[in-house]
């Protein structure tokens, strides 16, 4: 029962995530995102990593309700379409060989057919996890924070009209 779920959710994560990028509705993205991370969740679920479910799934209601608000106040719809160029494409395509390559050579290796380990029971404690987060984890967490500002800044900063393109729409 276990496996099945697992590659239930597996599917679930992997469909999602390729309907985020392949959708050209920005709201059916943003819901498709959503799917993932209720994957996602569901993997953490499988893992006994309950917390880390619970987060993803506070978040995951977060992130798609700021996406779906950003894709209102700008207007997405109404916006000219933009064409790839060419170093895009080929940088896309590079990250993608890359990223294929690095799943098959880790399955190449055989690292996941040995014999499982013991878990440690770090994350299992909330305190535990809570002192690794702020002092291993510190880093990572400030530059999450920082990247996450910096996106915020950026929106408010595209959806900020100038007065030449208000007259201009009409509004």
């Amino acid at each position: 029962m276990s496996a099945f779920l697992f590659y239930l959710f597996a599917t679930l994560t992997l469909g999602s995530a390729l309907l985020v990028v392949l959708n050209r509705n920005a709201v059916s993205s943003a819901m498709s995102l959503f799917l993932a991370f209720i994957g996602m969740a569901g993997l953490f679920v499988l893992l006994e990593a309950y917390f880390l479910a619970l987060q993803v799934m506070v978040y995951a209601g977060a992130v798609v309700v700021i996406f779906v608000f950003i894709v209102m106040l700008l207007d997405v719809d109404k916006l000219p379409r933009q064409r790839i160029d060419k170093l895009s494409k080929g940088a896309a395509t590079i990250a993608f060989a890359l990223m294929v390559t690095g799943v098959l050579w880790l399955f190449h290796k055989d690292q996941f057919t040995g014999p499982a380990l013991p878990a440690e029971a770090t994350g299992a404690v909330l305190k535990t996890y809570g002192r690794q987060l702020f002092t291993t984890y510190l880093l990572p967490m400030q530059v999450t924070g920082f990247l996450l500002l910096i996106a915020m800044i950026g929106v408010i900063v595209i959806s900020k009209r100038t007065p030449a393109a208000t007259a201009a729409s009409g509004k």
